[in-house]
């Protein structure tokens, strides 16, 4: 067990220098911000369009609710009013 600690000197290994990171160019810090907020923006849609339309959605039946209407009526309406005209051209 003695033996191992007289076995001489160390050998010397050569130093490499640790790799230093290269700066990224102009072009790569301008796809890095581009990816970046592509990324945003579409997490942001998946979030905001869904939230749009149910508050359009909330919105037009708010309104109809507020008159005391509803779409099926607008719409007979629609059709008489459209009927009526059809009838003057004649």
């Amino acid at each position: 067990m003695t033996d191992d600690l007289r076995e001489g000197p160390l050998s010397t290994v050569p130093h490499t220098a640790p790799a230093q990171k290269q700066k990224p160019s102009g072009r790569e810090l301008r796809r890095q911000r581009r990816r970046r907020r592509r990324r945003g923006e579409e997490m942001l849609a998946w979030v905001l369009v869904p939230l749009i339309c149910f508050g359009l959605y909330w919105s037009v039946t708010a309104g109809f609710e507020f008159m005391g209407t509803s779409p099926g009526q607008v719409w007979d309406q629609l059709m008489q009013v459209k009927a009526m005209m059809e009838k003057r051209r004649t």
